[in-house]
């Protein structure tokens, strides 16, 4: 691995471009100064000079060619899933052994005992921190360090276990995320990971570039990562389940409300790619925006000629973005009043465009992307990023051509990424699951409270931007015991907790039908078929929704629908 491989994914001096390909190397002939690194045969990472990349990149390159960037979906059981009906059933205790649980998260800490054997071994048996330089590096990847089991091991057996493996986990949502979906039995404390006995796959996400937080107004002390990292992690955990030979369980607790939340972004896309392959199970977190205040839908009034969006913005609230998709094939256009009265005449353009508005009155700078044809969608998307807005109601006057009347739909940034002051007047929780929770085939979940039946009142709601159903069943996620960084258990909500459990149910799916050979070619699809078709469901409801998707996730339910001809 040279330095000019290496260099431009860590350095703060290139900006990344997600370029799709095809093993269509000429692509790459319109940058010719650039470092290329490929992810696989279909897309690829092209690294520019960082001073290339300005406030008009988006008109210069495309919406998808800058990676998206991530957060963290949480907010700081076993019975309910049936999962200790399965372990009571005689020669059906299903726990794990022989699958993988891969997760792309803040890392883990290795030191804890639900992640140590009985005999002292390492649950992981691989571990890449994107964050470490070394000279180890996985194979066909040009960062980080890899930690193999072996060396987890030599570490727990030191004094000094980080001067051996000095991963960490500083914030404590991977390992949250790891233990619920996985956690070794600690009667004591009355816990168990799902599948108590699978073992890890672990990438530790290096944190986003400054300069692509800057371009999306997102703030420096955010955890946040970007869509090229998250796919060189999965490019890795599906490398590794291959090289170990083992089915993998893949839980994704990261989301954005970047995106058309239509399943059809590239990272979307590739999820439901690999959700077909054997062995291998996806399962996304909806998100914990439903009651965020952080989505409007509109229709346009004919009587009038437009829509009145009325924004709140924050006290101190530094900048952020905002994404307005028009459904197809109408076109819309915008007119801005600040809070001060200032008013931006309607601005719209038939072709790819970039604004910059500035106020007389105000201190507020508007950069405006009009996408005509997003590359991945082929709606129209018009991009508005805020620096330095006035706190106070903005209104956006949004007009359509034509007399379609189809609506759009406006996401401001995800929890995190925002401040809570910052809102929609007259707000719609629903078309509010995180963009990966769009993605057509992996196992989106919701979150709800398992002691009174109660759907999360946070949690995302569905559908899709399209119309496809989504979520697709409801785990628990309230108040669930999980670990922390100081090796003990606290009470975790949100659909990140509902989508690690899950996973674990994934894991035991994959042990019986791939490891004891009941169902050798099982993926997603058919886990996910399995899950729904074992579902609780409430006579009085009807099913899907768009909270609850098919209903209250039950393993016991899978396999008791199975019961004839059932191998064990």
């Amino acid at each position: 691995m040279t330095d000019n491989e290496r260099n431009p994914i860590i350095s703060e001096d290139y900006a990344d471009l997600l370029i799709e390909y095809y093993s269509d190397y000429s692509v790459f002939d319109q940058f010719p100064n650039a470092f290329v690194n490929i992810i696989n045969p279909t897309l690829s990472i092209v690294h520019i000079p960082v001073q290339e990349i300005s406030e008009f990149a988006v008109y210069e390159f495309g919406y998808s060619a800058m990676p998206t960037l991530f957060g963290l979906i949480s907010r700081e059981s076993l019975e309910a899933s049936g999962v200790l009906q399965i372990r009571n059933q005689p020669n059906f205790d299903l726990r794990g052994q022989g699958v993988l649980i891969g997760i792309i998260d803040s890392g883990i800490d290795y030191t804890n005992p639900i992640f140590i054997n009985e005999d002292g071994t390492t649950r992981i048996a691989l571990l890449w921190d994107q964050t470490i330089e070394g000279d180890n590096p996985p194979e066909n990847q040009y960062y980080g360090t890899e930690f193999t089991g072996a060396q987890i091991n030599e570490a727990l057996q030191s004094e000094n276990p980080f001067d051996i493996v000095p991963s960490r986990d500083e914030v404590g949502h991977g390992t949250m995320i790891a233990g619920i979906a996985g956690g070794s039995e600690i009667p004591e404390n009355e816990f168990s990971g799902v599948a108590s006995e699978a073992e890890f796959v672990v990438v530790k996400l290096k944190p986003a570039k400054r300069y692509l937080k800057k371009f999306f107004r997102i703030p420096e002390d955010a955890n946040c990562y970007q869509e090229t990292d998250i796919l060189f992690a999965l490019e890795y955990l599906l490398s590794a389940a291959e090289r170990l030979g083992r089915p993998m369980a893949i839980c994704i607790a990261l989301g954005t409300s970047q995106g058309a939340h239509d399943g059809r972004g590239i990272l979307s896309n590739y999820l439901s790619l690999i959700s077909t392959v054997s062995g291998i199970a996806v399962v996304v977190a909806t998100g914990n925006e439903g009651n965020s205040r952080r989505h409007y839908f509109g229709l346009v009034d004919q009587a009038v000629g437009y829509n009145t969006v009325e924004l709140n913005v924050g006290e101190n609230e530094g900048g952020f973005s905002m994404e307005l998709w028009g459904q197809s094939p109408s076109i819309f256009s915008i007119d801005i009043i600040s809070p001060t009265g200032e008013r931006v005449p309607r601005i719209s353009s038939p072709l790819d465009e970039n604004r910059e508005v500035s106020f007389i009155f105000e201190q507020t700078m508007i950069y405006i992307d009009f996408q005509m044809v997003e590359s991945q969608s082929g709606d129209q998307l018009i991009l508005i990023r805020f620096s330095n807005p006035t706190p106070g109601i903005w209104s956006f006057h949004v007009y359509e051509r034509e007399d379609l009347n189809m609506g759009f739909h406006i996401w401001l940034p995800m929890d995190g990424f925002i401040s809570d002051d910052t809102y929609f007047i007259r707000s719609d929780p629903n078309t509010t699951i995180l963009s990966l929770g769009n993605a057509e085939i992996p196992i989106t979940i919701t979150a709800y409270n398992d002691k009174d039946d109660s759907l999360y009142i946070s949690a995302s709601r569905g559908n899709n931007r399209l119309g496809i159903s989504k979520p697709d069943v409801a785990a628990p996620g309230v108040n669930v015991i999980g670990p922390t960084l100081n090796q003990g258990f606290a009470e975790f909500t949100g659909t990140s907790v509902a989508a690690a459990h899950t996973a674990g149910i994934a894991a035991l799916l994959l042990e019986w039908g791939f490891i004891r050979g009941n169902l050798y070619g099982i993926s997603t699809v058919e886990i996910k078929k399995l899950i729904l078709r074992g579902a609780r469901r409430d006579v009085n409801v009807t099913y899907p929704n768009q909270e609850w998707g098919y209903g209250i996730l039950n393993i016991y339910n899978v396999f008791d629908s199975l019961r004839i001809g059932i191998i064990v």
